[in-house]
């Protein structure tokens, strides 16, 4: 009760009970929520920019109220309404900026339990202890106040080293996936605004991606015929 209760107080004082109730909203997104597929987002911009190109900007309107990522719906409908490349990529890294923002105040609470709940533990140690001393005139008891004097250290490690920290350490492996995915959609977006050749579109996002997973040429194509067809199924 002391560990949990006192370091959950700690941090309730330091950040807020909004920002605490919101940090458990993130992580249950982080343990539910998928992101996509850096090779299908490249086929689907692949596709927009060939119908860009065959049948102009306007045409990806339908394609941006049907898309489910925020940022890139708001990207694309930025491209529909003619908005200038650099107002375009002004509006969106300030979008990522303040996402980031964000998500490192996720970071920051669990760092900062997993860094209280040792300390909480072992100021219900010295508690128990303390109710130890003031039984020494009874010996039987000794054993058991001193296990319950102990316990508290050992969940407060338990807490942090198995929950918080990892915790922590999971939503900024979150945070670089969905920042490396936002600046593709950023350069993707920004291509499809200037006209660039959808295969240069292409070449350009997939060399976001580490070399073994952007795959042969053979592996890419088959990969891209399913992408497709994947986006053709949720339009």
């Amino acid at each position: 009760m002391v560990t949990l209760g006192g370091s959950m107080a700690a941090i309730m004082i330091s950040f807020g009970f909004e920002e605490v109730k919101n940090v458990f909203r993130t992580v249950r997104q982080a343990f539910t929520t998928d992101l996509m597929d850096p090779r299908e987002l490249i086929q689907i911009f692949s596709d927009l920019a060939r119908k860009a190109r065959r049948e102009g900007l306007l045409a990806l309107e339908d394609d941006a109220q049907r898309l489910e990522d925020p940022f890139f719906a708001k990207g694309i409908q930025l491209v529909v309404d003619a908005m200038e490349p650099e107002m375009i990529r002004e509006i969106l890294e300030t979008d990522m900026a303040f996402t980031a923002q964000r998500h490192e105040i996720g970071q920051r609470i669990f760092k900062a339990w997993g860094s209280l709940a040792p300390s909480f533990g072992m100021i219900g140690t010295l508690m128990g202890l303390v109710q130890m001393l003031a039984e020494l005139d009874r010996p039987e008891a000794l054993g058991p106040n001193m296990a319950v004097a102990l316990i508290t250290t050992f969940y407060g490690a338990i807490l942090a080293y198995l929950f918080f920290i990892p915790l922590a350490n999971k939503l900024a492996l979150r945070s670089e996936q969905e920042a490396l995915l936002r600046q593709m959609m950023l350069e993707g977006i920004i291509a499809i605004q200037s006209g660039v050749n959808p295969r240069i579109v292409e070449e350009r996002l997939r060399s976001f991606l580490p070399p073994l997973k952007r795959g042969s040429k053979e592996k890419e194509e088959t990969q891209g015929e399913m992408a497709a067809e994947m986006f053709s199924t949720r339009l």
